[in-house]
């Protein structure tokens, strides 16, 4: 073969290489980019299952009070609040820490959506009853936050974060509604297990030493009596008739959150002949402890 047509074909060949490379740069932008997931923070663990389970992949999802510490003393740490400087999205529920610092959370960085969890639900005051007859305590204005241990407000409060999500990222609507409807029907399981385990219950009424369960007794037709009024421990008087209450209807069992004192639970317990039994209103494997708390409550009441 003659030197010249060596050149041709080299020439020639070299322009197929040339378009074929050309057209994988033109697919390869055309195609979408894989979108990173979005920063979203939320102030307590159980909040997270809600937020996974609806944002899925497209959520990085980055808890406030971390394990062990308690939602109304807490202070986010120095790395918590550079964090929440880059985050896209902050998704409060009302537990008092909030209030002293949203306004600084905000100011670190004014441009995130702050999502509110108890938008379309109905708050119980801060509560937190002795003896019947006794009146609802407050805290001025304040609102009891613990909305995400009750499951049928937790699929309205999931119905709204699906929403909110869509609107922060509209191109992924349809996958967060989807996700809420799978979210919902689990529930849904969830909330019909319940009603079974407490629907023939002896006795409707429990104790417990700090008042986060109001929701939960609402919606399966119980009563909470709580140990803690006002975010107070009872003086003598007060626990006194605590005593007197839980013998002359039967209580055998004060119900406790690990993260507070039991000290006056252990009191309540020990003169009533009965127990202290922890319950957690924060853990974040959702629906595996709630229903647990349910079936510990009704073994207890049955």
């Amino acid at each position: 073969m003659r030197r010249h047509e060596w050149v041709d074909i080299f020439e020639v060949f070299s322009l197929l290489i040339e378009r074929t490379v050309l057209w994988i740069l033109i697919l390869c932008c055309s195609l979408p980019a894989a979108a990173s997931p979005f920063s979203v923070f939320v102030s307590v663990a159980p909040q997270r299952f809600f937020v996974e389970r609806i944002g899925g992949e497209r959520v990085r999802v980055s808890v406030l009070v971390r394990p062990g510490h308690s939602p109304v003393t807490y202070e986010p740490t120095p790395k918590q609040m550079t964090a929440l400087a880059e985050a896209d999205v902050f998704v409060r529920i009302g537990v008092p820490f909030e209030n002293a610092w949203m306004e600084r959370i905000v100011s670190f960085n004014p441009g995130m959506m702050i999502i509110d969890a108890r938008e379309e639900l109905t708050l119980r005051d801060t509560a937190g009853h002795h003896h019947e007859g006794a009146q609802r305590a407050t805290h001025g204005n304040e609102k009891d936050p613990h909305v995400w241990l009750s499951p049928p407000m937790a699929a309205t409060m999931a119905a709204q974060l699906a929403a909110r999500l869509g609107a922060f990222d509209p191109a992924h609507r349809a996958e967060y509604e989807a996700n809420y409807r799978r979210l919902a029907a689990e529930l849904d399981r969830l909330d019909q297990r319940i009603r079974a385990l407490f629907a023939s219950l002896r006795q409707r009424t429990f104790m417990v030493f700090h008042p986060a369960w109001g929701y939960f007794a609402d919606a399966y037709d119980l009563r909470q009596v709580s140990i803690e009024v006002e975010g107070k421990e009872p003086g003598p008087r007060a626990l006194a008739r605590l005593i007197d209450y839980a013998r002359a209807q039967g209580i055998d069992t004060v119900f406790v959150d690990s993260r507070v004192s039991h000290k006056h639970a252990a009191t309540v317990a020990n003169a009533i002949g009965g127990r202290v039994v922890a319950i957690d209103p924060l853990a974040e494997d959702y629906v595996q402890n709630l229903l647990e708390v349910a079936r510990t409550i009704a073994a207890v009441n049955q």
